[in-house]
């Protein structure tokens, strides 16, 4: 079940969705500990449910367990848990904009299906009535007819007092009716009473009372309806990228000054590591932390310099991972019930982020290996297919076996001087010294860096050239040389004819080595045997 949790936040999937999935994805049903594939699910979708109302605060272990596996996979180190960035947002509800009319027809509805649930007849049900008066209310709203509104609205009003004395005189003197009654009935006539600027608490959704009217100040959400969440992130970007150290609810909407001391103290148990440095938004002002030295707002001037000034230039980061939370994850919309599923959803919803980022840090790592590996495969068949052409093995003597040393050193400088001439020109036409040519033909051997460089980008764009024209990288070159910073571009280089012989046995039957199979992650053509067309 855990392993499905983590499945469902990694992916964005739903509860029904993971388990469709986990029936037809055989690494689904490995990563869950199958051994053998399983052509039915072996559990029920309310499982799920039942598993996260058993974890409850417990699963922030899995949020614990995600950082230590980016720390062993070297995406995240210790040195970045010490400088956090801190903020909140809101995690909104699976409910409708709430209106008058519209929680007054929700309460009308929810009162008339509990009453059908237990047996209870009542003298009428308004249903029709109400449909039609909440329809007519949002009518004339839209028209700014807003007295024709307000008389819709008192219809709806005064049909839902009537129906909640209806069912208080039929469930008169029953214990068991009345316990069962007792909370709809609260929370109807709250809908009925309250007004719309009144001040104080105020239902916003009949099935889900817990929900608050948070105001952020954005001009396209000036008010959203969830419960506040509190994201702590690294301010310096690790190896894998930014992690979500912690994620908490904060339900009754506290000020988030208030909130800092608690989040700092949780983050320090939940990763081991003190926090040296913490950076904050202005809406955290007036905070209680216990070093309020170490707390640096945005906007401040005192006591910022130098790499605090950076680090909180930073601190505007942590702002596109909450709205990945939110876009791949589900802290988007809340589906789950109640206050605990609230706080179970911010918690899962960092555990799939984390675990996202590992594994496109695993991606790039086995696209490395992957890219270093056909190298040094693809050089050490060139060299192969020099010997077979009666070359020397040296690659520091590049000239044929019958011929003379001074016709060789004749050759070579008219070679260096034609691809000098070259190169000037083509720097003329601004070509970079270390552009991705120059970067490849550095790693040609001696017997064919002749060719100008013009020329061989004209020949490479061809796709009938012949595979023995096309220069190879030397198997001496260093592999960071090859994976710097600055990535080569080999979109134009294809295989020799010895290493299209050598790859033959390792790729599909249906693959063509017609063109160039080189790996996508390093700006290549296609995706080469080795790599899953998916790694992007």
């Amino acid at each position: 079940m855990i392993g499905l949790l983590l499945l469902k936040h990694i992916y964005g999937l739903s509860d029904e969705g993971v388990c469709e999935r986990w029936v037809h994805d055989p690494y689904f049903q490995f990563f869950t500990g199958e051994e053998f594939f399983q052509h039915d699910f072996p559990h029920e979708r309310s499982d799920l449910s039942h598993w996260r109302k058993r974890l409850g605060d417990r699963l922030e272990l899995l949020l614990a367990e995600s950082l230590r596996v980016a720390h062993e996979a070297g995406a995240l180190r210790g040195q970045d848990l010490k400088r956090v960035t801190v903020d909140t947002t809101v995690q909104p509800k699976a409910i409708t904009f709430p209106t008058d009319a519209k929680l007054l027809h929700a309460a009308i509805k929810g009162l008339n299906r509990l009453a059908r649930r237990h047996g209870v007849r009542l003298r009428q049900s308004y249903c029709r009535v109400a449909k039609a008066a909440a329809m007519m209310a949002g009518r004339y709203a839209h028209a700014k007819q807003f007295r024709r509104h307000q008389r819709q609205l008192r219809i709806l009003r005064s049909r839902l007092g009537r129906i909640i004395r209806d069912i208080r005189r039929k469930i008169e003197g029953q214990p068991a009716l009345e316990e069962a009654f007792a909370l709809p009935l609260g929370r109807a006539t709250q809908i009925r009473s309250q007004q719309q600027r009144q001040r104080g608490w105020k239902l916003y959704s009949f099935h889900a009372p817990e929900v608050e009217c948070i105001g952020k100040g954005k001009a396209a959400a000036p008010y959203e309806f969830g419960v506040k969440a509190s994201i702590v992130t690294n301010n310096r970007r690790a190896p894998g990228g930014l992690f979500v150290l912690h994620a908490r609810a904060m339900p009754d909407n506290p000020y988030d000054g208030h909130t800092l001391r608690d989040v700092i103290g949780r983050t320090e148990t939940l990763t081991g590591c003190p926090i040296e440095r913490a950076y904050v938004d202005k809406g955290y002002r007036g905070h209680d932390a216990q070093n309020p030295r170490r707390v640096f707002i945005s906007g401040q001037k005192r006591g910022v310099f130098g790499v605090i000034k950076r680090e909180l230039r930073r601190g505007s980061a942590i702002e596109p991972i909450i709205g990945h939370l939110k876009a791949e994850g589900h802290l988007g919309r809340c589906y789950l019930k109640g206050r605990a599923g609230d706080a179970a959803n911010v918690v899962l919803s960092a555990v799939g982020h984390n675990f996202r980022r590992i594994l496109a840090w695993l991606r790039v790592l086995c696209c490395l290996f992957l890219t270093a590996l056909i190298a040094a495969v693809c050089n050490t068949a060139h060299r192969s297919k020099r010997l077979l052409n009666g070359r020397r093995s040296n690659p520091e003597h590049g000239r044929h076996s019958g011929q003379t040393t001074a016709g060789y050193q004749s050759e070579q400088a008219t070679r260096r001087h034609y691809c000098a001439r070259r190169y000037r020109s083509s720097r003329s036409q601004g070509w970079n010294r270390r552009g991705p040519l120059a970067d490849i033909a550095a790693g040609w051997p001696a017997c064919e860096r002749h060719r100008p460089l013009r020329l061989i980008s004209r020949q490479m764009r061809r796709p009938s050239v012949a595979a023995h024209l096309l220069p190879q990288p030397q198997l001496g070159r260093p592999v960071d040389h090859v994976l710097g910073r600055e990535f080569p571009d080999f979109s134009d280089l294809a295989f020799s004819s010895a290493s299209s012989a050598l790859f033959s046995s390792a790729l599909p039957s249906s693959t063509s080595l017609s063109s160039p199979i080189i790996c996508p992650t390093t700006c290549l053509v296609r995706p080469c045997a080795f790599c899953c067309s998916r790694v992007m």
